[in-house]
């Protein structure tokens, strides 16, 4: 993905990594991918031409990556159009406590969007679906379908979530759109500082004010994620070269609406681990514990609803879930 920052950053690189504190608080990452391309069916994503992504990304790679960090939880997030797959991340995460949830791939507006989302869910790790530029879908000329946006109140009345891809101007303007008609849906905006924003000022005022709009209505949550990006031959690893970016996210949609997001293991193109995190997390601490706490997991809590499965990972009720072997994998609650 080599789409430009979402701020017009000026030049000036400074390759000085920033430095790894110790980690003071539990960390829910909300965004990761799983993927085995050695399943005889292949993947669809990545590519076999991809060196640095074309391997097995599981939980266990996961852990050993993270190891150190302070990461306590992950959300996987579908790149997958295969139907089928939903049901392989939810067999795959059963089998790993650090998976706490899972964004599914689900079409609303079908015909079978609510025969598979109750089939789904009834997986309580299966925390909402997928919806955006992605996979040659665009939700802006589904929101006068009727059937579009009753399947979305179907899944808010679930007590599920939608998140967004690949945000651009248009995307932006659509889910104002959404919020208006389904005001009840909690929506996760990805990759925010990823985002092209229009050189013309017309259009760039109308984004502006569309990201503002969002940013009052409570619903809307923001993954601080992709934040990294390269300029020419390299990578900048320096807080003051995005800090302007995160600025202008963190005023707009302030500290109960933004999560912590890696996009491990797509977040090789870019950096190692500890460097997509160290970046956040220096910004973010400088905010103060309260805002850190809120950031790498509280503000997930309320926006995913995920589920506690290991005594690490910090909740409001402490109550804890285990798998149960049933076809769906489904999990069973614990006292």
């Amino acid at each position: 993905m080599n789409r430009r920052s979402f701020l017009g950053i000026a030049a000036g690189i400074a390759g000085l990594a920033v430095a790894t504190p110790a980690a003071p608080l539990p960390i829910i990452d909300t965004h990761i991918h799983l993927f085995d391309p050695r399943r005889p069916q292949g993947v669809p994503w990545p590519d076999k031409d991809d060196a640095t992504l074309y391997q097995p990304a599981l939980p266990d790679r996961y852990r050993k990556v993270t190891t150190g960090l302070g990461i306590v939880g992950a959300i996987e997030v579908e790149c997958s159009p295969w139907l089928g797959d939903n049901q392989w991340v939810l067999d795959i995460a059963a089998q790993d406590t650090i998976i706490v949830g899972t964004v599914g791939n689900l079409e609303p507006g079908t015909p079978d969007f609510r025969k598979h989302l109750e089939r789904f869910h009834r997986n309580p790790l299966f925390r909402g679906i997928r919806y955006g530029n992605l996979w040659s879908r665009n939700i802006g000329d589904q929101l006068s379908r009727r059937e579009f946006i009753s399947d979305l109140e179907a899944l808010a009345e679930a007590g599920l979530e939608m998140d967004t891809a690949n945000p651009d101007p248009a995307l932006i303007t659509a889910m104002v759109r959404l919020t208006d008609q389904v005001p009840s849906l909690r929506v996760v905006i990805d990759h925010l500082p990823q985002m092209e924003v229009p050189t013309e000022l017309p259009a760039r005022s109308a984004l502006q004010a569309n990201l503002r709009e969002l940013g009052r209505r409570p619903q809307v949550y923001v993954k601080v994620s992709e934040v990294l990006r390269r300029v020419g031959a390299q990578v900048p690893v320096d807080l003051n070269f995005y800090r302007a970016t995160l600025d202008e996210v963190y005023e707009i949609f302030g500290p109960d609406r933004l999560m912590y997001g890696s996009d491990w293991p797509n977040s090789d193109n870019w950096g190692s681990y500890s460097q997509v995190l160290s970046l956040v997390r220096a910004y973010f601490a400088a905010k103060g514990a309260d805002v850190a706490e809120k950031f790498f997991w509280k503000n997930s809590l309320a926006a995913y609803r995920w589920v506690k499965r290991h005594g690490s990972q910090p909740s409001q009720s402490g109550q804890l879930i285990s798998c149960h072997p049933d076809r769906w994998g489904t999990l069973r609650r614990l006292a």
